[in-house]
């Protein structure tokens, strides 16, 4: 081995070698110390597993033949519960394929003997790489970010004359999330609904405002012109290759649909509606109960309780009617936080004159 390694790292990283063996322990503290890296050291597997517990390491570096606990078995916890890449090496390779240590997710697979200069080479691609998934993420995330602001921005350009309209649209993303995740959804359906059903209503851009603000009840006319807000939001966001815009798509479409077949634009009733629409039915229901409007004032949270209830396969699917019923209180908690909650006596509340004939219909 060279006296001398050269130095190559431009980023110090934290580095951890797993070997029984010291001598190969002792080298390597070396010539990580040497190529710019801090470098922690442990002699088996346990050791190794408590030292990733107490701190984080960017890259571990283990012999596979060790005591107790191998390489691979070390190596696949590792890849399972931490945020750490991992190179193998073994002075026995006849035992491992090349492609199955990199099928269990390892970075890289090293056999005995090498030069020290080749591991820090290796090392240094495997960082590299490291690096540029990271900088990838952060990108995404950035994109991501202006992506949703984007979103936001579009949905309070169709309701601006709401002064309510931001909280109400952070609201309807809590509650569909909230059911969702209680109904057992993948954790991409949960995160792809938080983004769309705040779009719900986008279409009521193209609704006059005369309809939109009418303090008192809508004719019929009016209310056929209303109703159109489905279509036309569902026009506006159709044709995309976003998964986000295609599940608000469906729900601008479909969240006026009743699980008994009387709602509109299609009349869809039961499973046949869209599982978003329904989820953000009920989620749209409760927050436009809870609050004012140009023809209502809010409703009391026990009074909303009660009508949801009584609309259980009615308006509203029975599944899900039943999760909202069982998690009522954080409903109301993400009302209260969020834009806050009217507090209204029950004693001293009556109907408005909208909803005085929807429940006669």
């Amino acid at each position: 081995m060279p006296k001398k390694f050269k130095k190559l790292s431009p980023v110090k990283a934290q580095i951890l070698i797993v070997d029984d063996d010291l001598a190969i322990l002792n080298l390597f503290e070396r010539a990580m110390r040497v190529a710019g890296h801090n470098c922690a050291v442990a002699h088996d597997g346990k050791s190794a597993l408590s030292m990733l517990a107490r701190a984080s390491f960017d890259l571990v570096i283990t012999d596979i033949n060790m005591p107790e606990m191998s390489g691979i078995e070390l190596a696949t916890q590792i890849l399972t519960d931490f945020p750490t890449d991992v190179i193998v090496m073994t002075g026995q390779s006849t035992g491992y394929q090349y492609d199955e240590i990199i099928n269990i997710g390892a970075s890289d697979f090293v056999e005995k003997p090498f030069s020290i200069q080749e591991i820090i080479l290796r090392i240094q691609r495997v960082l590299r790489e490291r690096r540029l998934k990271e900088e990838a993420k952060n990108s995404h995330e950035e994109l991501k970010q202006a992506y949703v602001d984007s979103i936001h921005r579009l949905v309070m350009a169709s309701e601006f004359k709401d002064e309510n309209t931001g909280d109400h649209i952070v609201r309807i993303g809590e509650y569909s999330s909230l059911i969702s995740r209680k109904l057992n959804q993948s954790d991409q359906f949960i995160e792809t609904i938080s983004y769309a059903a705040p779009m719900h209503d986008v279409g009521k851009i193209g609704i006059p405002d005369i309809i939109l603000l009418k303090p008192g009840q809508l004719t019929q006319d009016e209310f056929n012109t209303m109703k159109r807000h489905t279509l036309i939001g569902a026009k506006l966001l159709s044709r995309s290759k976003s998964r986000i815009l295609q599940m608000a798509r469906e729900i601008a479409l479909f969240h006026h649909e009743k699980f008994n077949g009387t709602g509109y634009p299609k009349g869809l009733s039961g499973t046949k509606i869209p599982l978003s629409g329904r989820i953000v039915a009920i989620a749209d229901t409760f927050d436009a109960l809870t609050s004012k409007r140009p023809y209502k004032d809010p409703y009391p949270p026990e009074m909303v309780y009660d009508m949801i209830k009584r609309e259980k396969g009615g308006h509203f699917d029975p599944e899900i009617t039943d999760i909202f019923l069982e998690n009522f209180d954080t409903f109301v908690e993400i009302r209260t936080q969020s834009g806050g909650l009217t507090q209204v006596q029950l004693e001293h509340f009556k109907l408005s004159e909208r909803d005085q004939t929807r429940i006669r219909t």
